[in-house]
């Protein structure tokens, strides 16, 4: 009788869509070939056919590691977002701010006290 392992984690399982790719890979190979079939029938009439075939291959490997880079579950649309967050909309030096409960209530109540003289001034 033939056995079948199955897998404990199945976080890792995607859905299948067109070949064994999931829908995101179909989409960023149809993007690939979109822009990269065109430009090489378009410019191996102009260059040799190597450089022509070399810089199809340039223009569609970006849309080939958006499809098939992943890394601690995120792809890499959002692993770029997060290096632009870090070296760019994030403050270079954050400083280490606590809040101290203690400190908070003793100007709390130095705020009551005056608060209390100014009351009591008014009501004579």
């Amino acid at each position: 009788m033939a056995y079948v392992s199955i897998p404990k984690d199945l976080n890792k399982i995607r859905t299948k869509f067109i070949l064994g790719l999931t829908r995101r890979q179909t989409l960023c190979f149809g993007g690939a070939a979109a822009m990269g079939l065109p430009l090489f029938f378009f410019l191996k009439t102009i260059i040799p056919t190597t450089a022509a075939s070399f810089l199809m291959i340039l223009v569609m490997l970006p849309w080939f590691l958006f499809a098939m880079y992943e890394k601690h579950g995120q792809p890499l649309e959002k692993i770029l977002l997060n290096v632009y967050a870090v070296k760019f909309k994030r403050p270079k030096i954050r400083t280490y701010q606590t809040n101290n409960l203690y400190a908070a209530t003793g100007r709390q109540a130095q705020l009551d006290k005056e608060v209390q003289k100014i009351v009591s001034h008014k009501k004579a």
